[in-house]
């Protein structure tokens, strides 16, 4: 332990002088996390239905969907947008295919937490609902949206925060975020480490925000007595 020269580890002059450099990144992530979790989080919603529907015509695209989105890598992803579709005569721009992947890819999963979330709420609050005559679009808004939405806050908080992380992968693509910056000064002063320490430090703190935020809705939408 005596040999090991901490300076080459984590280097605190260089952290604090490059630290509003790197920070500046901070926008790209936040959109990309938090545009692709709205955005997914729509997508979901009607992909869970259709994955939940009686026709084979929904159900089944709705399962491929699911079952191809879950089966590739995010950055392999990334790459068939922003890489592979210029051969095709689709092209965008790096923020653009960013945006795209980790909405559609986050859609597949938050589908099936909708999905399990729906189908939780007793078959009882259907029924009462019929005979009350309210349709079936009434029935989820009023009566079975809110308590899917208490069971499924946990895991939907769950993949907005992988979102967070996974958003470095957009640096891959040239997205000028937190990660990219970080290597951009890594390669210049030669101390990849002691960026890469930043910029876990950085990715902590957002995600540690985020989990606070997530025990208050947890908090607002529990069952009181």
């Amino acid at each position: 332990m005596k040999d090991i020269q901490w300076q080459h580890i984590f280097d605190l002059p260089l952290a604090i002088e490059s630290f509003p450099y790197v920070f500046q990144g901070i926008w790209y992530t936040l959109l990309i996390s938090f545009a692709g979790m709205g955005i997914g989080l729509i997508l979901a919603f009607f992909i869970a239905l259709g994955r939940m529907s009686k026709f084979s015509i929904l159900r089944w695209p709705a399962r491929l969907y699911i079952s191809f989105m879950r089966g590739i890598p995010m950055l392999v992803f990334l790459f068939l947008l922003y890489f592979g579709l210029p051969n095709v005569g689709i092209e965008y721009g790096a923020l653009t295919c960013a945006l795209i992947g980790f909405s559609l890819h986050s859609a597949a999963y938050m589908a099936e937490i909708i999905r399990s979330a729906l189908t939780s709420v007793n078959k009882g609050q259907w029924e009462a609902a019929g005979a009350l005559g309210l349709t079936y679009w009434q029935t989820m808004r009023l009566i079975i949206l809110p308590q899917a939405t208490r069971i499924a806050i946990p895991p939907l908080s769950n993949v907005l925060l992988d979102l967070i992380k996974a958003s470095s992968l957009a640096a891959m693509i040239t997205v000028p975020d937190l990660f990219h910056r970080a290597k951009i000064v890594g390669g210049r002063e030669f101390d990849f480490m002691t960026m890469y320490i930043l910029v876990a430090f950085i990715y902590w703190g957002i995600c540690s925000i985020v989990a606070v935020w997530q025990d208050r809705l947890e908090t607002k939408y529990q069952y009181t007595e």
